[in-house]
């Protein structure tokens, strides 16, 4: 048994011997590539949640899509629902739609958390507003897997005022930015759903992107960092 295993094992007694094996193959994520972005592969994903509690709600269900060389690749896609033990349906219930009976009839959160992460492989991780997103996969996976979730975020909530200075959004949600660009929802609050629509998104503001000499994930992620800072000492 390696030093990977044995860690494995010590934080997480109930993990069967397959899973920690295939805990062991998940590939390690790389740094952000300077290559272009239309040669690049990214995941968009979405969570929906028990609530917005960062340390006591729980992931309900995971969508993703990819996008790669430029474009959404809809063969490829993710969409599970992840067992709970069954609780009070509480707000968050009216605003995802997933009833306690989808939750109670979902898989097991070890193997959808491995599904997911064997779907993601190392391509770098897009969501809007990805804090949420991350940190409740990232406790998500410590829980199920005792893992710690690799991969780079690059945050959409983030790029669009970046590359579009000159739109004036205070606070602006995802809804906004899909009506300022003319995107159309054909459902809101699903996890596969929030993801599509999201890499929609993520497709426009490559191209402003490519067009402002912003052509490489690791250049979009610096100037986001950037960006933030400037956000911040401006408060």
């Amino acid at each position: 048994m390696n030093a990977f295993t044995t860690w494995l094992t010590r934080r997480n007694p109930l993990l069967t011997d397959a899973q920690r094996r295939r805990c062991e193959r998940l590939p390690r994520a790389a740094a952000l590539s300077v290559a272009p972005l239309n040669t690049q592969r990214f995941v968009v994903v979405d969570v929906e949640t028990t609530g917005l509690n960062l340390h006591r709600d729980q992931v309900l269900s995971i969508g993703a899509v990819v996008i790669d060389q430029g474009a959404i690749h809809f063969a490829e896609q993710f969409e599970r629902t992840l067992q709970r033990e069954y609780q009070t349906p509480g707000p968050s219930v009216l605003i995802h739609g997933i009833a306690p009976s989808e939750i109670a009839a979902g898989d097991d959160p070890a193997e959808v958390l491995l599904d997911f992460m064997e779907f993601v492989g190392n391509s770098p991780l897009l969501a809007f507003h990805a804090g949420f997103d991350q940190r409740m996969l990232t406790r998500a996976m410590k829980e199920s897997l005792g893992y710690k979730l690799p991969n780079p975020f690059i945050d959409l909530a983030h790029l669009a005022p970046l590359l579009c200075p000159q739109v004036r959004f205070p606070n602006a949600g995802l809804d906004d930015w899909l009506e300022h660009f003319g995107l159309q929802v054909q459902q809101r609050h699903n996890a596969s759903a929030d993801a599509l629509v999201s890499a929609e998104l993520a497709l426009i503001l490559f191209n402003r992107a490519r067009r402002q000499q912003l052509d490489s994930p690791d250049l979009l992620a610096r100037r986001v960092s950037n960006w933030k800072r400037r956000q911040a000492h401006a408060l």
